[in-house]
């Protein structure tokens, strides 16, 4: 009996789409959305909030565009912005076309809700003018009147004929620049959802579960509606909703993709819970260390376990690694093996100094090669 390898992923063939300049589908990597939670007639505050996410990785970021005071604003939001943004419509069609016309690149709409068939012809009109592609996307939490009499209630097949419907609108006036999502604020209808529209169309998808909750709770079932699907190979750009900072969500999302090896960003620590094994404060050493590694976006690993007992093994396995040791001495590992030792007093620092000079030499390395770590995906995830 052959057996798929263990760590493998082997992600669905969609086709690709643009979104400005990132690539979404295919073999593009699965990239990280947020959506700003400021009012976007406040192009400042709008613009600001942008950065910070862009600066904590995100490829994409949202914005809604629920009137024309705020779409007034997206050509500086747009012009200002490190990244594509998406502008986020609700039944009026005229906000579609005028974020179109002042540089989003891409409109998140239904075309089935903008109103007749002329409305929908104008929106794709725009968005072929401008260069913009379309999210479809579908929401438990608003299908369709028709669908809700039909099924009953939402379920995932009324989900999967809400996005076909809306697809073939768009297939009908010639546009095919289109990602899709299903979402729902229940995990087993959004990961069922999708497995459906996976197999009924080759559009790339868009993964979240809504309206997840906060930070805690929504981290939790984000990542076992996303991880479910994404370990199947379905996903093409996610976004993880939280009732939190959206740099909440970006970090999230970069967590999600780097445990699952199909993306990687920054630090990745492996440090175990502790115990009374613990030849000195895990907890408290990791904490600190998290957030003065923070700045480092080169992709890279570093172990930090309280004792021998896992140790050695873990630091083998990484980049550097740090295992406790008794009488206040502790064991660094580099590439895997034992390197020197080190003292109780001056061990986040020391940890620190190492990591930034490994973030140095990959990055050289990389720039040499000529490659984004930004970029780096698993070469099993592609």
């Amino acid at each position: 009996m052959s057996v798929r390898p263990y760590r493998d992923i082997f992600r669905r063939k969609s086709r690709q789409i643009s979104v400005g300049n990132v690539l979404v589908g295919g073999d593009a990597p699965i990239t990280v959305q947020t959506m700003t939670n400021t009012l976007t007639s406040d192009a400042k505050a709008t613009i600001a909030q942008i950065q910070e996410c862009a600066d904590a990785g995100a490829d994409i970021v949202r914005v809604s565009c629920p009137d024309e005071d705020s779409t007034a604003a997206m050509p500086e939001i747009c012009k200002a912005s490190p990244v594509p943004i998406v502008a986020d419509i609700h039944f009026h069609y005229k906000r579609a076309i005028e974020a179109a016309e002042a540089g989003a690149a891409c409109l998140r709409i239904n075309p089935g809700n903008i109103g007749s068939a002329e409305r929908v012809r104008e929106v794709v009109k725009a968005a072929k003018d401008h260069g913009c592609s379309i999210r479809i996307g579908v929401n438990a939490g608003s299908l369709e009147k028709h669908l809700l009499e039909k099924y009953g209630e939402p379920c995932p097949e009324a989900m999967v004929e809400s996005a076909l419907d809306h697809i073939r609108i768009l297939e009908d006036n010639d546009f095919y620049e289109t990602k899709v999502s299903v979402k729902a604020s229940d995990i087993f209808l959004a990961v069922a959802a999708y497995q459906g529209l996976a197999d009924a169309c080759d559009y790339p998808l868009h993964l979240g579960i809504t309206e997840a909750g906060g930070f805690r709770i929504g981290s939790v079932k984000s990542s076992i509606g996303m991880g479910m699907l994404l370990w199947s190979g379905i996903g093409d750009t996610i976004r993880v909703s939280l009732s939190s900072d959206p740099v909440d969500e970006v970090k999230v999302g970069f967590d999600i993709l780097k445990s699952l090896n199909l993306r990687h960003r920054g630090v990745n620590v492996i440090s175990c819970p502790s115990c009374a094994r613990q030849q000195f404060d895990v907890i408290k050493t990791v904490e600190v260390l998290e957030k003065r590694l923070a700045h480092i976006t080169t992709p890279m690993t570093l172990s930090v376990i309280g004792c021998v007992v896992n140790g050695p093994g873990e630091a083998r396995e990484t980049d550097i690694g740090f295992t406790g040791g008794g009488k206040g001495t502790h064991q660094v590992y580099i590439a895997g093996l034992p390197h020197h030792r080190l003292k109780d007093d001056n061990v986040v620092d020391h940890l620190v100094s190492l990591v930034e000079e490994k973030a140095a030499e990959i990055e050289k390395e990389l720039a040499e090669a000529d490659e984004s770590p930004a970029q780096i995906i698993s070469p099993a995830a592609s």
